[in-house]
């Protein structure tokens, strides 16, 4: 056995109860604010297994994180709870069984060639044996439950005094531990924190507070300094203090993933660079044990927030540890009752995030570790097909789609769309491993679903899909949001491709879109038909919009026609909005896939397209990963530079005139676009001529 000893646990259990940990730490007001859904839990009690083969005899040392017990070759009456254990020379199986039922139970064990690893074997007792789960965790003294972020000490960067109390300003939305230094006195502290200035001056409607005595402060604090034991998201913090309360400074420990900005974009526009740098900062506070909704509320993980979230991750920091703790997470444990967060299209929301993984990673072992679960989810899915084969939410079910006034009654073909997208993917993996008969089952039902939904849903007098179907009778509303998803999907012929911008997406009788959540979809649709021009317009205008009132990370949802403190508000609540949330760094993707235009064409970048529009800039560049590699792309008006590391890749440029490239060769595509191959390595520059 090659490499460093891991701690192993039952796959997915680590995940698991981490996240069972984060659901509960949203706070209103201080109060617990727990996730509404069901949220599962470790197998308490399991056993893992490995068999060996020594030349001589080896002493290996044991930790667990629980109670545990070590037998050989089957004879369960002669077991071991000892740390050290002497491994008899030959061919022998060893089992461990571990009990912990407060946290994910979990196994070490150390020797000079036996050491736990992702090829150790483990059990619930459910029949089944698994190869074990297993991270970085690789110090014995550290446990996979003492799992925690990094922290960097911040200072405020303003301070000022409002009806006497210290209003501290850290500069730009923030998440972390609040610090108080050399606290002396006695009586109470009271802290009060916002995301907007407001918020914080806001006592009794304020989302975040804190209230402690000062003498329990400096009793608890290490070297002078008392950190709070909670985390909180905010820019401002409010504090007051009861007479003869004091303090030398207050600071913060800023918490936060250590990803690496793998990414960057420049151009002509500043407030577009400045959009694009926002995004990142929004995106990385929500990168966070897991791809989160937001940082003050909900901090829970959604799994169409996550399937965002995935895609901005691909082209920014393309970090895969949160990315597969929060699909697994997601998924949870048989049996299931209830759809991912209690919304129908997050449970297919799931597929489509497994297939972009796979697409941008090439990571196919993950993909064969969690497809039966992938299955179960599958075939709990398809339990809730009507009459006509079309999948309608039961009464326990949120049909969720979007935050708009419509009705998702009956079935909605939007959610259709979903459905085929996630049939593909299913299909997919099980011809991947070698399912024929299952894969051939899930492409016709993908077919079926699809033929059924164009024959039911779309208009050809009102050029789209109409929203939702009831009692047998297709209704007369129109909304974007199956059109776009179908369009992207590439589910649309030409005609219906140019029906579809002309009659719905850019037609201001159709609702329009409020929040970033489904803005990232719309502006994708528009992109993939071309109209890069106006997303820049809708990138600028809105997002930009959020800037000019003050945003130092994107919001859950603006709209331009508010005013003040109207700003902040939702549902019902004065403050109740998230002013960093994971869905509003959307141009992140934007920019990456349809600007840059770097798209991969086979799993893990293998090879890739790369098909830059200015959009109506007169230059650009950006870096971007390729998996573990990177691609770099410069361009204006008149020429091209690219840069690649990995892959193979095909460069698709417009040009008024032929193309020359010093590198490589041109080829002409037709209509006045052409192609060059991108080796990894070479450095291409290629003159041209906007055809714009």
């Amino acid at each position: 056995m090659n490499g460093n000893a891991t701690w192993i646990w039952y796959p997915g259990d680590f995940e698991i109860r981490l996240h069972e940990k984060m659901s509960v730490q949203r706070r209103a007001r201080g109060v617990m604010y727990p996730a509404y859904w069901r949220l599962d839990r470790h197998y308490s009690n399991i056993q893992f297994r490995y068999t060996y083969d020594l030349e001589r005899e080896e002493r290996i040392a044991i930790a667990a994180e629980g109670t545990f017990s070590l037998f050989l070759d089957g004879k369960d009456n002669c077991r071991s709870n000892e740390t050290q254990f002497t491994l008899p020379a030959g061919r022998h199986e060893i089992t461990v069984s571990v009990f912990n039922d407060a946290e994910a139970p979990a196994l070490y064990i150390d020797g000079p060639t036996v050491r736990t690893d992702s090829s150790w074997e483990v059990t619930s007792y459910q029949y089944e044996w698994k190869n074990a789960g297993s991270w970085t965790f690789d110090d014995p003294a550290c446990p996979p439950s003492r799992f925690r972020l990094s922290t960097t000490p911040l200072e405020p960067v303003g301070q000022e005094r409002i009806d006497g109390f210290p209003l501290l300003d850290f500069g730009r939305e923030t998440f972390g531990y609040l610090r108080f230094h050399n606290v002396t006195g006695s009586g109470a502290i009271r802290v009060y924190y916002g995301e907007s200035r407001a918020e914080a001056l806001s006592p009794d409607e304020c989302m975040s507070l804190d209230r402690f005595e000062a003498a329990d402060a400096a009793a608890r604090s290490d070297n002078g300094i008392y950190t709070l034991a909670e985390a909180k998201a905010f820019r401002y913090a409010w504090i007051h203090a009861d007479a003869g309360v004091r303090w030398d400074e207050v600071t913060m420990l800023y918490e936060f993933v250590p990803v690496a900005y793998r990414s960057s974009f420049e151009c002509s526009d500043p407030k577009l660079n400045r959009i694009y740098d926002m995004s990142l900062y929004t995106l990385h506070l929500n990168t966070r044990e897991f791809f989160l909704d937001g940082i003050k509320r909900d901090r829970w993980v959604w799994s169409g927030d996550a399937y965002q979230a995935f895609l901005m991750n691909y082209y920014s920091f393309f970090d895969l540890d949160v990315t597969r703790r929060t699909l697994i997470a997601l998924r949870g444990k048989d049996p299931l009752t209830r759809h991912f967060n209690t919304i129908l299209d997050y449970s297919l929301y799931w597929f489509i995030s497994l297939y972009d993984y796979y697409l941008y990673t090439g990571d196919f072992e993950f993909i064969r570790q969690y497809y039966d679960r992938a299955v179960g989810l599958m075939e709990f899915v398809l339990k809730q097909r009507n009459e006509e084969g079309l999948l309608e939410g039961r009464p326990q079910d949120w049909v969720f789609v979007d935050w708009a006034d419509f009705q998702n009654t009956g079935a909605v073909s939007a959610i259709q769309i979903l459905l085929v997208r996630s049939l593909e993917a299913m299909r997919l993996f099980a011809g991947r491993l070698g399912d024929e008969e299952a894969a051939a089952s899930y492409g016709a039902m993908a077919d079926e679903i699809k033929e059924t939904t164009f024959r039911l849903f779309w208009d050809d007098a009102r050029g789209g899909l109409l929203h939702h179907r009831v009692d047998g009778e297709t209704k007369p509303t129109l909304t974007k949001h199956a059109s776009m998803f179908a369009l992207t999907y590439g589910y649309l012929s030409s005609e219906q491709r140019r029906s579809v911008i002309d009659n719905v997406m850019l037609d201001p009788g159709v609702p329009r879109i409020r929040t970033p959540y489904m803005r990232f979809h719309e502006l994708a649709a528009l992109c993939e038909s071309g109209k890069h021009d106006v997303v820049r317009g809708e990138l600028l205008s809105y997002w930009g919009g959020m800037i000019e009132l003050g945003a130092t990370t994107f919001w859950e949802e603006y709209d331009p026609a508010l005013a003040d403190d109207e700003h902040y508000g939702m549902y019902g609540v004065a403050f109740g909005k998230s002013l960093c949330h994971a869905w509003g760094a959307g141009p992140i993707y934007l920019l990456g896939k349809y600007f840059l235009g770097v798209v991969p064409t086979s799993p893990g970048y293998e090879t890739y397209r790369v098909a830059p529009n200015l959009g109506g800039l007169s230059r650009m560049k950006g870096t971007l990963p390729l998996g573990r590699g990177r691609i770099s792309l410069e361009m204006d008006l008149s020429s091209i530079r690219i840069e690649s590391t990995a892959g193979m890749g095909t460069l698709a440029i417009a040009s008024a005139e032929p193309p020359a490239c010093d590198a490589g060769e041109v080829r002409a595509a037709g209509d006045g676009h052409y192609e060059v191959t991108i080796e990894p390595g070479r450095n291409y520059c290629i003159s041209y001529r906007s055809a714009l």
